[in-house]
């Protein structure tokens, strides 16, 4: 239907267009009770930038390099999403625009979290000295958490680049299907609308699950591995904030979106069922993002020292120290025969 219908009689409400409404008709339609919501929902979406600026700051100044690059890009997911969310909470028309911006920053920062533990460990190859000698669990979720006869995969510089590979071509991915979206719907050939069989938004959002889901594979795998190495920089509670953005950002979205094509959502004029889901929508994932961004504020301000060093690596570590000590101890002279 082109119009979305009454609840309470069935029939067509004629101020509820089928199409977003523009930026001066919800001002106009403004009440004190809308005001207030849209103030508050705004200034949180900016308390949100603030905090992630005054973050970006202390990393750089107290953050050694390469770590301070993961963790700018990780901690920029949940303030960017509650950024977009507020221009689409304004310009309802730009949904498509802000979502594809909020998607492709999110597929980059699945690679930055995978990379992110590998520098707590102090990188490529420090992992690989520390860890050489043990076996990644592969049978992890989403893929194959079913799959337990899948056997250990030893930890090499070869996986490692695998690990990596597998959420890198996400980022690639998604950003280009992401583009590769907006060009086709400025050709009308995609329409978010669109869900049919025959549509394209359809056969592209499969092809970008799977894609998701592989790239969430290697960074599962990673995490829990290193879950218990890194519990003093609380990789728990990151990686649990990690995935609330993948849930709220992704999975709520799609379930409200879902509904608002249905016509499950009323409408409510200016606003049609279906742009009153979008509306919904941004106004959760604008207060979830702003949660987020307070809780990862804590998170990631202590920490920063490497971890403990394991027995056997000490070990190594002190053999080490002692070869290069006699290595560079002079010679004592002896005594001479007369």
């Amino acid at each position: 239907m082109d119009m979305d219908m009454d609840a309470s009689n069935g029939t067509a409400d004629p101020r509820c267009s089928p199409e977003p409404p523009l930026a001066a008709d919800i001002i106009a339609q403004f009440d004190t009770l809308w005001t207030i919501l849209y103030s508050g929902l705004t200034l949180m979406a900016f308390l949100s930038l603030l905090i992630y600026v005054e973050e970006c700051v202390y990393f750089y100044w107290k953050v050694p390099h390469p770590k301070k690059t993961s963790y700018v890009w990780v901690n920029g997911a949940a303030p960017v999403i509650a950024v977009m969310s507020c221009l689409a909470l304004w310009i309802p028309r730009a949904t498509m625009f802000t979502d594809v911006i909020s998607g492709s920053f999110f597929a980059i920062v699945v690679y930055h979290f995978q990379v992110m533990m590998i520098e707590e460990c102090g990188g490529d190859d420090a992992f690989l000295r520390r860890f050489g000698k043990n076996r990644f669990r592969i049978s992890t979720p989403p893929c194959c958490c079913c799959c337990l006869c899948l056997p250990n995969v030893g930890i090499t510089r070869r996986t490692l680049v695998l690990l990596k590979l597998g959420s890198y071509q996400f980022a690639l991915l998604k950003t280009v299907f992401s583009i590769l979206s907006i060009v086709l719907w400025t050709n009308g050939i995609y329409d978010p609308e669109d869900v049919s069989v025959t549509g394209t938004v359809l056969w592209l959002g499969l092809f970008v699950g799977v894609l998701t889901i592989v790239a969430l594979w290697p960074v599962s795998i990673l995490f829990g591995y290193l879950k218990v190495t890194l519990k003093t920089k609380k990789l728990g509670v990151k990686y649990a904030m990690f995935q609330m953005v993948l849930i709220l950002s992704q999975l709520q979205t799609a379930i409200i979106y879902t509904l608002a094509m249905r016509g499950v959502i009323a409408c409510s004029p200016p606003f049609s069922s279906r742009a009153r889901g979008f509306i919904l929508s941004q106004q959760l994932l604008i207060l979830e993002m702003f949660i987020i961004t307070l809780v990862n504020r804590f998170l990631y301000r202590h920490g920063h020292q490497d971890i403990p060093v394991t027995e056997e690596h000490a070990g190594e570590q002190a053999d080490e120290l002692v070869k290069s000590k006699v290595f560079l101890q002079p010679e004592s002279k002896g005594d001479t025969c007369a």
